[in-house]
C-alpha cells in the first residue's frame, strides 16, 4: 500500500521537527516554522521557514536531510534571516 504524498509530508515534517528540535522551543519564538501547504491535493508542499541570523546556513542543512529522506527541494530567499525551504515527494 503506497502512501498518499500530503502522508508522506506529514511523516517528513514530523522527521524534520524532531531532527530540528532544538530551534522549535515551544516557550519561545521557533527559528523553523512548518507548514504543510496543500491546495493542491495532487502536488502538496512542506514549507520549512527558517527566520533567523544565520537562516542560509541552517536552510542548508534542512535542505540536504530533505533531501536525504527522499524530497525534492527548492528554496525562496526572502533576506538574509528569511529562507524558506520547500519540499514535495
Amino acid at each position: 500500500m503506497t502512501k498518499e504524498p500530503i502522508e508522506v509530508l506529514d511523516d517528513l515534517a514530523d522527521q524534520v521537527a524532531d531532527e530540528f528540535e532544538a530551534y522549535r522551543q515551544p516557550d519561545e519564538f521557533k527559528d523553523v516554522s512548518l507548514v504543510i501547504e496543500n491546495s493542491d491535493e495532487e502536488h502538496p508542499t512542506l514549507i520549512v521557514h527558517v527566520d533567523r541570523e544565520d537562516a542560509e546556513s541552517l536552510a542548508d542543512r534542512i535542505d540536504e536531510f530533505l533531501r536525504e529522506h527522499g524530497a525534492r527541494t527548492e528554496r525562496e530567499r526572502h533576506s538574509a534571516t528569511d529562507v524558506r525551504v520547500l519540499a514535495t515527494v
